[in-house]
């Protein structure tokens, strides 16, 4: 446990920063599963509504990546897949 105010306040504002961050990365895993669940599916129009998708997934993930959530080579891989996945 912390013991002297600097502590106590560098604690608070780290729970801050890291609930920040859990929300910027789930939301960035639930945009990529429902992209690629919709661009597995047999029909064509899975593929388009997938691709339609893909500009608010990559604002996401350029998001995490501005914010240091993810890394920056982690957040090309990410679209780079994404964006194979629906051609």
């Amino acid at each position: 446990m912390p013991i002297t105010q600097s502590a106590k306040k560098a604690i608070r504002g780290s729970l801050r920063k890291k609930g920040y961050n859990d929300r910027s990365r789930r939301a960035m895993k639930e945009v990529i599963k429902k992209i690629e669940k919709i661009a597995k599916s047999d029909n064509q129009t899975g593929k388009e509504e997938a691709r339609r998708m893909l500009s608010s997934a990559f604002a996401i993930i350029d998001k995490a990546a501005k914010t240091n959530v993810i890394k920056k080579n982690n957040a090309a891989r990410k679209k780079s897949r994404l964006s194979r996945l629906t051609k």
